[in-house]
């Protein structure tokens, strides 16, 4: 346990600190096609411009959240457009994501906002949002509200009132096999089968909200590339990614994941599953 405090705090210390971005760039990662390292910013050249670039996270884990940084300020530096989406606001929260980034709000404000939309620590994500804010990166909020979510998952999909359908982007809720078959590996047991599949139902809804509202930005803005900061669960390509190629087969995308030891390594994650595996982030 302390040896794996001492490695995330390291990391966290390397990628936080002024002037440390280089130590960013050269971050390792696993090329899943090409079976080889790379730095990060070998991998930013070859990520989508415009598009999607997904990268996971342990929503508790500090390294995770210094290695979204590290992306983010990659791609920033390319010198491209670039937005960064979020799971962890709401979409009916918008401007308040527009007022933080054009500096109209005070960092209380923003925390508190933080704060109603997710229930991890501020401090975690405080660090992006800074960048951003700094950077004039526009922020996307991708969730729905939780209430709907979570009837979903308590109750299924037929559920909901059209009034909590009005709250959604288009969405059909039809939870195939493939998409049941990824979520048993990733999460395995899930108590009985119809809970499950009402959880599945829920998951579903998340994930093509979160690639609809993503895509919704980019039909606007066609010459961004929006970083998507998300549980891993929604970042592998079965998940939120399949979910927009559905809506926009055209739209160009790449999924970025953690490392995390005996279970998502190297040797067990392929091309289906993920493009790049962020290396030395073992839990």
């Amino acid at each position: 346990m302390r040896m794996r405090l001492g490695v995330q705090t390291l990391l966290f210390v390397l990628l936080f600190i002024p002037g440390t971005i280089l130590q960013a760039a050269d971050m390792t990662l696993w090329d899943v096609a090409g079976k080889a390292e790379i730095s990060l910013e070998q991998a930013a050249g070859k990520l989508p411009s415009p598009g999607i670039v997904y990268v996971g996270e342990f929503h508790d884990n500090a390294a995770h959240h210094a290695a979204q940084l590290a992306v983010i300020q990659s791609l920033d530096k390319r010198q491209r457009p670039i937005a960064v989406g979020l799971e962890m606001f709401q979409h009916i929260e918008q401007s308040i994501l527009d007022a933080w980034v054009a500096q109209a709000l005070s960092e209380e404000e923003i925390r508190r906002a933080f704060a109603r939309n997710w229930s991890d620590d501020w401090h975690l994500y405080r660090d992006i949002f800074m960048y951003c804010r700094e950077r004039n990166i526009p922020m996307i909020g991708l969730n729905v509200p939780r209430s709907i979510t979570r009837k979903v998952a308590q109750n299924g999909f037929e559920s909901l009132t059209p009034e909590e359908i009005g709250k959604l982007p288009p969405i059909v809720c039809r939870v195939d096999r493939e998409y049941e078959e990824f979520l048993r590996r990733v999460l395995g047991s899930h108590g009985s089968e119809s809970g499950f599949r009402r959880f599945c139902e829920a998951q579903l809804v998340w994930d093509t909200a979160m690639a609809i509202y993503t895509l919704e930005y980019l039909k606007n803005h066609p010459a961004h590339t929006v970083v998507v900061l998300t549980g891993m669960i929604h970042a592998w390509k079965k998940a939120a990614p399949e979910q927009a190629a559905r809506e926009n087969a055209d739209v160009e995308q790449a999924v970025i994941q953690p490392s995390v030891k005996g279970r998502w390594t190297p040797g067990n994650v392929s091309k289906q599953d993920a493009d790049y595996l962020i290396l030395g982030l073992e839990e």
